[in-house]
């Protein structure tokens, strides 16, 4: 099953390396800036850059204007860039790993056994084609066999699952009804709490149901066609398909916006068991809770309270004949990847090829990497870190975050605008801060997980079972903050506010986000600014309302309070203005948490690269000052390429601004200005007192 995407960074950038000709890039002629066409192993990609670009006018494409024009997205990518560069990296040594444990030379019934064995039956093509539809029997005669109302409750129980952070992925999507979520309880951070999320839909947001425009309106055509493809595929009569998607579009129309998700006060609502069947009526309850293994929790908190009601009335309401199309082709859309040829390219047809641009299908070993990493992400995880993650590394990234921590700390410290009540619970927050680099602490263990060489479908279907019982059985165990949302070989990073921890897995800590042999203008412009990013969100406009235990509370002044938000609001402002398309620009209050972070973090980022040098002066190198080759070394971090309807896609429902802006968030950074003699009337430039400085 496909896994909610945890971008709480999504950097790309790619490091080319040569040799240097001196020449200093500020000195400007009319039409370009001269550059050495070569570059050091280290530093910044020269020959990407595109010298006729004013780097006052557009940061982005100077840095990386070459780049962008000589690099083509491969044809079985929706975009491409450095984070891409580094997965396929990472899915090369994750593959390697796994045809070794396919062997069958670990011992039958150990975890490295058992995930050679999941790959091995993944990779089985001929027997998922023998197999048919027969490995969907059981749960499509179960959809078949609904006669009434707590029929249909236990059915959707059946489809509930607990893979999504709704703190970084706000809406739960691939279908499920029911999304729940478990975690620290908002107000009780030394205990579990289990969230309930809204979800149902099969387009990845509510706007691809509503919004008018014509696009949207040929997504949709398309989106019914899909449907009835589906229930061709699997002799179902294909007429049942618009009544299954007006369903959907019901559903669409009771949830949460993006922005309204992201609202931690909004979700803050506690519901006893048995306030569900008063203000959510519609949906037999306690059927439902003790099919899905929550029959003992007494309080639940409700994300979205709105869209659990009208997804309830919705349940009671709609006719049972109706439910069932819907669970039918739930079933049969969500596992098509472990089904016959057919089924797999349907899917591929509307989720790759019309919602995200994508020509052509990824090799069937790519998606055996990603559902293996899925089923048993932390035995590859233990097996990848192994090999290619040495203690050196881990230890130098550490003294990174140290370092960035530190300058952090002095920025608090620094604030003429914070109180000092204020400063000191935001101090406490950071030396809170948990900090997992490269891989966690405890590996979790795969025991009792039963994974068979010959069934894919089966495989998949126990592994996401057992995940599901795993994060059900933390309920009533004390709180784990050391606990890891991504494994080792995920390239990305995450914050994680109601832990107060951060994860930064050993995939993303390799060349050239970080390389222990580059200077350090480089690894402090790339992965230190990754780094600061992460530790900023603790204090961005979402994870600033939690405090240094985790919980859920206001430690901010009445004043310190407002001008954070006045600051914010000046962000949003300035992120308003950038227009990917014509008819569609950034949301600057959907991507606000992101921004601020990017604000904070590279101010940060800088500071501890100034405090690294030690007082001495920054080497010049390739014929550039210290600073100018951190900043460029930030701007080619964001290196990115994506396809028209995947960038569409994500500005309507992700939490980030596209990369050529996240690039041009030095804007906001005084030192930027003097490094590259940025001058009023430049397309960038901001006067000093619009420069957003939170943190």
């Amino acid at each position: 099953m496909p896994m909610p995407k945890l971008f709480v960074l999504s950097a790309s950038l790619v490091l080319a390396i040569a040799v240097v000709t001196a020449v200093d890039p500020t000195h400007q002629s009319s039409k370009e800036q001269a550059l050495p066409t070569t570059s050091t192993r280290g530093g910044v990609d020269l020959a990407g850059m595109d010298p006729s670009v004013k780097p006052g006018d557009d940061f982005f494409a100077y840095a990386n204007g070459a780049w962008v024009k000589a690099t083509k997205i491969p044809p079985d990518r929706s975009s491409y860039g450095l984070d891409a560069k580094l997965a396929e990296e990472a899915n090369l040594h994750t593959r390697a790993l796994l045809e070794e444990a396919a062997r069958g030379i670990a011992p039958a019934g150990s975890d490295e056994r058992k995930v050679g064995d999941y790959y091995a039956a993944y990779m089985d093509e001929a027997a998922i084609e023998g197999k048919g539809l027969k490995a969907l029997n059981r749960q499509m005669d179960q959809v078949v066999g609904i006669s009434d109302r707590r029929a249909l409750a236990e059915a959707i129980a059946r489809t509930i699952r607990t893979d999504v952070d709704p703190l970084n992925n706000t809406n739960f999507h691939t279908h499920h009804l029911f999304g729940v979520w478990i975690a620290q309880d908002f107000k009780e951070p030394t205990r579990y709490a289990p969230y309930l999320l809204q979800g149902g839909l099969g387009m990845p947001d509510r706007e691809y149901y509503l919004d008018e425009s014509p696009r949207m309106a040929d997504i949709r055509t398309k989106y019914k066609a899909h449907i009835a493809a589906v229930l061709k595929l699997a002799g179902i009569a294909d007429t049942r398909a618009e009544r299954i998607f007006d369903l959907e579009t019901k559903i669409a129309k009771v949830h949460w916006s993006r922005v309204s998700s992201e609202d931690v006060q909004k979700a803050n609502n506690p519901w006893k068991r048995e306030d569900f069947a008063t203000k959510a009526p519609g949906l037999d309850w306690d059927t439902f809770f003790k099919t899905a293994g929550l029959d003992i929790q007494s309080t639940f908190i409700v994300w979205q309270p709105s869209a659990i009601t009208g997804e309830a009335a919705l349940v009671g309401s709609e006719p049972i004949e109706t439910w069932k199309d819907y669970l039918s082709y739930q079933a049969l859309d969500d596992w098509s990847n472990f089904l016959p040829r057919a089924f797999v390219q349907e899917r591929f047809a509307f989720y790759g090829k019309v919602l995200s641009g994508t020509p052509q299908l990824r090799e069937r070993w790519k998606r055996a990497v990603d559902s293996s990493n899925f089923a048993m992400g932390d035995v590859v995880g233990r097996l990848y870190v192994q090999r290619y993650f040495s203690p050196e590394a881990k230890a130098k990234a550490e003294a990174m975050v140290a370092n960035l921590v530190q300058a952090f700390g002095r920025r608090i410290d620094n604030l003429t605008w914070m109180s000092p009540e204020t400063k000191a619970r935001a101090r406490d927050k950071l030396a809170t801060l948990k900090v997992g680099v490269g891989y966690p602490e405890k590996w979790r263990s795969y025991l009792g997980l039963e994974i068979s060489r010959d069934n894919a479908f089966l495989n998949a279907f126990r592994a996401e079972l057992y995940g599901y019982r795993r994060n059900l059985a933390k309920l009533g165990q004390p709180v784990d903050r050391s606990e890891w949302w991504m494994t080792p070989q995920t390239v990305n990073a995450v914050n994680l506010p109601i832990q107060n921890a951060l994860n930064f897995p050993a995939a993303i800590l390799q060349p050239p986000y970080f390389d222990p042999k580059a200077d350090a203008a480089n690894n402090y412009g790339a992965i230190g600014a990754v780094i600061g990013h992460e530790i900023s969100h603790s204090f961005d406009d979402q994870g600033g309302q939690f405090d240094a235990a985790g919980r859920l509370a206001n430690w901010w002044t009445p004043a310190d309070l407002a001008h954070f938000k006045a600051a914010s609001t000046q962000l949003v402002a300035q992120y308003n203005t950038y227009h990917p398309f014509p008819d569609l620009a950034v949301n600057g209050q959907q991507t606000l948490g992101e921004n601020i972070a990017d604000v904070a973090g590279l101010s940060a980022a800088y500071d501890a690269y100034r405090l690294s040098l030690g007082g001495k002066p920054a080497p010049r190198r390739q014929g550039l000052t210290g600073d100018q080759q951190f900043f460029i070394s930030f701007a080619q971090s964001w290196r990115d390429k994506f396809r028209e309807p995947l960038l569409r896609q994500l500005i309507v429902t992700d939490g980030h601004a596209p990369s050529e802006y996240r690039a041009d968030t030095v804007r906001n950074i005084d030192a930027w200005y003097e490094a590259f003699r940025v001058d009023p009337g430049q397309a960038l430039y901001l006067a000093p007192g619009d420069r957003v400085c939170l943190w």
